[in-house]
């Protein structure tokens, strides 16, 4: 993980300004949803996997043909791993990803009569689907309160305070401590956006930040 880490004492934080903190965010993002296309847990399941070490962006570019043609796991089995290849082909890791793809299909059709199976257990034990890809899609689903820490998540909760942990597992559990239960279900999704787009890894936009003066890294990145 990278990103221009900055050191925060004290941990944990004072709970009155973690309110504050999702309180702000909420009140700019009301509704805060995943980037990434989908219409179904199907295509769902596929956009996070081919996301891994992706822009959404570049996935949706991909998906949005993809998609057209192979929107179930019976249509993306017929469309078979080298079909697969050319629609995903602009994404990072593409080859990998193809055959998690076919794989994880052919298990969803196979074992769970075509509809992705949406507990976390199950969905782990897919080809391609991780702790993190699971907690999106949990998540964005309203299954589950999860919160999946990729590299966004990662650097906005060691600016913010929220967590001092060097792995992301650990990050994850500091969060479920400090996190008010009634914010849980979108802070992930406030703290891959607030990180996407203001608290950015190089140059962090602290002027425009509405949960500036509460960021114990505010003075050190150039805020104040």
């Amino acid at each position: 993980m990278t990103g221009a880490m900055v050191p925060v004492l004290g941990w944990p934080p004072d709970d009155d300004r973690v309110e504050a903190i999702f309180e702000r965010l909420a009140r700019i993002m009301p509704e805060p949803k995943t980037e990434l296309s989908f219409s179904s847990p199907y295509t769902l399941v596929v956009a996070v996997a081919l996301s891994a070490q992706a822009t959404d962006v570049s996935v949706n570019k991909a998906t949005d043909k993809l998609f057209a043609v192979a929107d179930t796991p019976a249509k993306m089995l017929e469309l078979g791993e080298a079909g697969l290849v050319p629609y995903i082909a602009s994404i990072g890791l593409y080859r990998g990803k193809a055959k998690n793809v076919i794989a994880l299909s052919r298990i969803v059709l196979e074992q769970h009569g075509g509809e992705v199976p949406l507990n976390r257990a199950d969905l782990q034990a897919l080809p391609g689907v991780g702790r993190k890809t699971a907690s999106v899609v949990l998540n964005e689903l309203g299954i589950e309160a999860a919160i999946a820490v990729d590299t966004h998540v990662f650097r906005v909760s060691h600016r913010l305070g929220l967590a001092n942990a060097a792995t992301p597992d650990k990050v994850e559990a500091q969060l479920f401590r400090v996190v008010p239960e009634h914010w849980l279900p979108k802070a992930h999704h406030w703290l891959i956006l607030h990180g996407r787009y203001t608290c950015t890894a190089r140059k962090p936009k602290c002027g425009g930040c509405v949960i500036s003066d509460l960021c114990p890294s505010g003075l050190l990145l150039g805020a104040g």
